[in-house]
């Protein structure tokens, strides 16, 4: 009989946990409402917050920020026994159904906070079948959240009055403090508004709510919840609470972050409050200055070396300026990048063996192919060496280099370091990405900056902090839908990057670049930045755009890169929109104001750059004849070691009027002569401009041996072959005759369809207005040598 008693307990007790169960998934728990979303700083601050999709503040707080003195406060005036019962306090019941049904003392529901989250969760007329319904809801969400779970959103979703609900949202916009920062006073004064939050508003009853503070105040220290002495110094304490706006910093960054984690209820970003706060004021102060110049808007993006966190980010210099579209992103925009890439593609060709720091780069006008660059003074200045050329912008230099390392592996390396418009348009791009005929954001520019300060390794700008292991919290209860935080992205969050990231140069290429870069003798200083208190120790490069539509300056030491963008979203140029002059300025002052403390140490040479002597004319390994000579740096087993011929041992005659090549050398009546070895195009610059330099005497008239040989013929620069030139017949359009010969060619003679049509000399530009169809168009110069191009002429 007792064991046939048993089974039937046991089969009753099961079929009452199965019925549980069933129901538990019949009538499953309402899904915690949407919370207003919070960006924090670094330490946990409230950067910026958000409405939620009702219009509400509801911020979430953590189970951190509910502190010792608020747990007990909330727990004693609320539900002393919460701790003990399972939702539902049996005895309050009685207690609260004795007094309504007799009408004695005050009529009370009898509510755990239990039953009062069920309540907030699903707001519904007080009836005594909504009561009961909260009590199965209380029992229900015992057996799935633990009492601080309970507590934690109990304090997520009190009501303060208003569209303010929330403990976390209460303190931050009453006193502008996270609840685990709050006196005991201000602390007691939050617990006590939840139960009448339109009778006693926060700075409107600020007298009354102090009286009932107080009255729980003595009531606590009576139940000895507090230390007497803090008791006392509480009840001293005065309230001065009123309403303020919620927090705004880094709205550019705030925005991003919530799109990208839409679900999120709390981002922790890598932003240091401090930079921030310092950085917006300054781009707006900077910015102000700039405005009667027709300049409105910066962007300014800080990055630490050593972890890559984004520590500081202005997308523009004032948000709510809606006539200068400040709500635009000036980090994400792309942009023509100006000259900013030209210390990675050097930091390149220094990879490839193919300069060195004093290496002499021609700058002079030069054809690419059909592409024409200019320097940005519109002057060139024949030969400079890398590190001027670098120093000083230039842009025919750049763009050679370019041509020898070739645009392919320039933009796959870009690609490497994560600039997405490069990537996509890599294919259509050409000589001129190098100043600035691509595009480029300047978060893309300043995360190749960094990666130069750091020997040049690339990895990502982290802007969200990762996430340490916590407890368990509660939060939404739903499957991860579109736009939700998958596990690749929370495992992105949580692990951060590898900390040495990739190679794109080598560590000799980056220091050369950075020695180069932060040389103060160079024509991008700010006007009257060396008469300014304090120039930071830094390598810095600008760049400007076509136009003058964009200015950027971009500088790094050991601790921090900086990027400035300075312009107007609408694309509009201005005259005095310079990279040197509009930029740097701002940089400078950033650098001044985030790291003046930052150690003074500087970049050391690696172990793997050399020394070694080159001539001072070429910067090539010294030759037979090169007297003067320097020390350069190099890269053992990877710079080139070709021998310096900048001078050439040339036969002339006694009197020095001709020149004898080896085959019309006579036997005696000569002499040799070093004369300068010059490229084609440097002597053409140098006899355009008039620069005097020691020409070769005319070759010997009688000379046969080398006559309308082909070895050192004419090149024809203009036109180019195999081309088709498109006239304005309205317009009468010429074409031009341009060639680079041997500096001991004095004329030239063109051919237009085997027609001559004159004679100038080597360096002369010819016009003259062809006829439409195809052309022949020759070019022998005075030793007989020829060289002839097709092109194609149609008018319109």
């Amino acid at each position: 009989m007792k064991r046939r008693t048993g089974i039937w307990l046991l089969a009753a007790l099961g079929l009452l946990l199965v019925l549980l169960l069933g129901l538990n998934w019949a009538f499953s728990l309402p899904p915690t409402p949407r919370y207003s979303p919070l960006v924090l700083a670094a330490d946990g601050s409230v950067l910026h917050a958000y409405l939620n999709p009702t219009q509400k503040w509801r911020m979430k707080s953590e189970l951190a920020d509910i502190t010792p003195a608020l747990r007990a406060a909330i727990i004693e005036k609320e539900d002393r026994y919460f701790r003990w019962h399972f939702g539902v306090n049996p005895v309050a019941v009685v207690q609260a159904a004795g007094r309504n049904l007799l009408g004695h003392g005050r009529t009370t529901g009898a509510s755990t906070i239990t039953m009062q989250v069920a309540r907030l969760l699903e707001p519904k007329e007080r009836t005594f079948g909504n009561k009961l319904l909260e009590m199965l809801r209380a029992v229900q969400l015992e057996a799935h959240y633990s009492k601080d779970e309970i507590l934690q959103l109990y304090l997520n979703l009190v009501p303060y009055g208003g569209n303010i609900e929330g403990v976390k949202s209460a303190a931050l916009l009453y006193f502008q403090q996270p609840p685990h920062y709050l006196s005991l006073a201000q602390t007691v004064t939050l617990a006590i508004i939840p139960n009448r939050p339109t009778s006693l508003v926060l700075g409107r009853d600020n007298g009354r709510i102090m009286q009932e503070r107080n009255r729980w105040l003595r009531r606590f220290g009576r139940a000895k919840l507090f230390p007497q002495k803090d008791i006392n110094d509480a009840l001293l304490e005065p309230l001065d609470a009123q309403r303020h706006a919620a927090p705004t910093l880094a709205p550019h960054l705030a925005r991003r972050l919530v799109r990208q984690f839409p679900r999120e209820a709390i981002i922790q970003s890598t932003l240091q409050r401090s930079q921030q706060a310092r950085a917006e004021d300054l781009t707006r102060n900077y910015v102000r200055r700039l405005h009667e110049l027709g300049i409105t808007q910066a962007a300014v993006l800080v990055v630490n070396n050593r972890t890559r966190q984004v520590e500081a980010y202005v997308g523009s210099a004032d948000f709510r300026d809606f006539a200068g579209q400040g709500q635009n992103d000036g980090i994400t925009a792309i942009r023509s990048p100006g000259s900013t890439l030209k210390p990675f593609l050097y930091a390149l060709a220094l990879d490839r063996g193919l300069v060195t720091p004093k290496l002499l780069l021609p700058d002079v006008p030069t054809n690419f192919q059909g592409y024409r660059p200019e320097n940005f003074d519109k002057h060139c200045q024949g030969e400079v060496t890398l590190e001027r050329a670098l120093a000083y912008s230039l842009n025919i230099p750049a763009v050679r280099v370019l041509q020898e390392v070739g645009v392919p592996t320039f933009t796959e390396q870009l690609r490497r370091a994560g600039f997405r418009s490069i990537t996509r348009n890599r294919a259509q791009l050409g000589l001129s990405s190098i100043l600035g005929g691509c595009g480029a954001s300047l978060e893309e520019l300043t995360g190749l900056y960094a990666a130069l300060a750091n020997g040049g390794r690339y990895a990502e700008l982290r802007r969200v902090a990762p996430r340490p292991p916590a407890p368990h919290s509660l939060d939404v209860r739903h499957p991860p839908g579109k736009g939700e935080l998958n596990s690749k992205q929370e495992s992105s969050r949580q692990a951060p990057p590898r900390p040495d990231g990739r190679a794109l140069v080598s560590p000799a290429a980056a220091f050369l670049v950075t020695d180069i870069l932060s040389q103060l003798t160079r024509p991008d200083l700010p006007i009257n930045a060396t008469s300014s208190l304090r120039l930071p120790k830094i390598a810095w490069k600008t760049g400007t755009s076509y136009g003058r539509r964009d200015a950027w300056s971009i500088g790094y030491n050991k601790e921090y890169t900086i990027g400035v963008w300075v312009g107007n979203f609408s694309g509009q140029g201005a005259p005095t929109l310079t990279g040197a002059d509009v930029a740097t300025p701002l940089l400078f002052d950033l650098f001044n104001t985030l790291a003046y403390n930052s150690p003074n140490n500087w970049f050391a040479p690696p172990a793997a750059l050399d020394f070694r002597l080159v001539c001072a004319e070429t910067g090539l390994v010294p030759g037979e004849n090169c007297p003067n000579q320097i020390i350069d740096y190099f890269l053992p087993n990877v710079s080139s070691g070709r021998r310096c011929q900048h001078q050439r041992e040339v036969l002339v005659s006694e009197d020095g009027a001709f020149a004898y090549c080896r085959a019309c050398a006579p036997a005696a009546g000569y002499r040799r002569v070093l004369y300068p070895n010059l490229l084609p195009e440097v002597a053409a610059y140098k006899e355009a401009q008039g620069i005097p330099y020691r020409r070769l005497p005319p070759h010997n008239p009688q000379c046969q041996l080398v006559r309308g040989g082909a070895e050192r013929a004419p090149n024809i620069t203009s036109p180019l072959p195999n081309t088709e030139y498109v006239l304005d017949r309205h317009e009468h359009q010429q074409l031009l005759l341009s060639c680079t010969t041997d500096s001991e060619v004095r004329q030239v003679h063109w051919y237009v369809n085997d027609q001559f049509l004159r004679t100038a000399n080597a360096t002369e530009r010819v016009f003259f207005r062809p006829s439409p169809g195809p052309l022949k168009i020759s070019c022998a110069d005075d030793h007989g040598r020829n060289v002839d191009v097709q092109v194609l002429i149609t008018e319109q």
